[in-house]
């Protein structure tokens, strides 16, 4: 995600803000294509801890490891692509919200991002109201974006594109028949919805 001049978003000193952006990116890459090898070995050395995020990514790691590259993209196309009427999931906020696709949602969302100066990726093939298109705008928010909202950007962006409909398809992934390893996506995005909402109500 770029602003209107093509400059790369910085990346925030805070280490917290830091991990904030990487639960968004880590989301945000798993749920726009299959896996790469890559990917996949980012997730087999993922170490969890005893709080529900650290179960939540060390059943990633395991789950990871016990899947290889060709399963994970037959899983991804399960899910999101499908064969004939489509996949077993439809991502998409205009979908969760009003049950039609191209719908007021993803007007009102591209009006924000003309507001705020983002661009897509030009060659994307996915409408920006894409869970994963939503969460990298909240990934380039938190790595320092200053948009006409300043720090209020995020908020604003989350609790309007995100919050109405994230956490139920989160929810919906996490019990998804053709899902394996995204079943743990779908928990540690449902957890990530519920620390992000319950930090902007406290910072609010």
């Amino acid at each position: 995600m770029t602003d209107d001049q093509g400059g790369q978003i910085s990346q925030s000193e805070g280490d917290e803000e830091f991990l904030r952006a990487r639960f968004y990116a880590l989301l945000s890459t798993l749920l726009s294509k299959p896996p790469d090898s890559e990917t996949l070995d980012l997730m087999r050395s993922l170490q969890g801890n005893d709080s529900p995020m650290g179960r939540a990514l060390g059943a990633l790691a395991v789950a990871a490891s016990a899947t290889t590259l060709e399963e994970l993209s037959d899983e991804f196309t399960r899910l999101f692509y499908g064969v004939g009427a489509g996949g077993e999931l439809l991502p998409y906020a205009s979908h969760y919200l009003s049950g039609l696709l191209y719908d007021k949602p993803l007007a009102d969302l591209r009006s924000d991002l003309n507001r705020l100066g983002l661009q897509g990726d030009p060659k994307a093939t996915e409408p920006e109201d894409c869970i994963a298109t939503e969460l990298e705008i909240m990934h380039t928010l938190i790595l320092g974006y200053r948009g006409p909202d300043g720090d209020a950007c995020q908020q604003s962006f989350f609790k309007t594109h995100l919050m109405p409909w994230a956490s139920n398809f989160f929810a919906d992934l996490e019990k998804a028949e053709n899902a394996f390893l995204y079943v743990h996506v779908g928990t540690i995005g449902l957890l990530l919805m519920e620390i992000e909402e319950q930090a902007f109500e406290l910072a609010a």
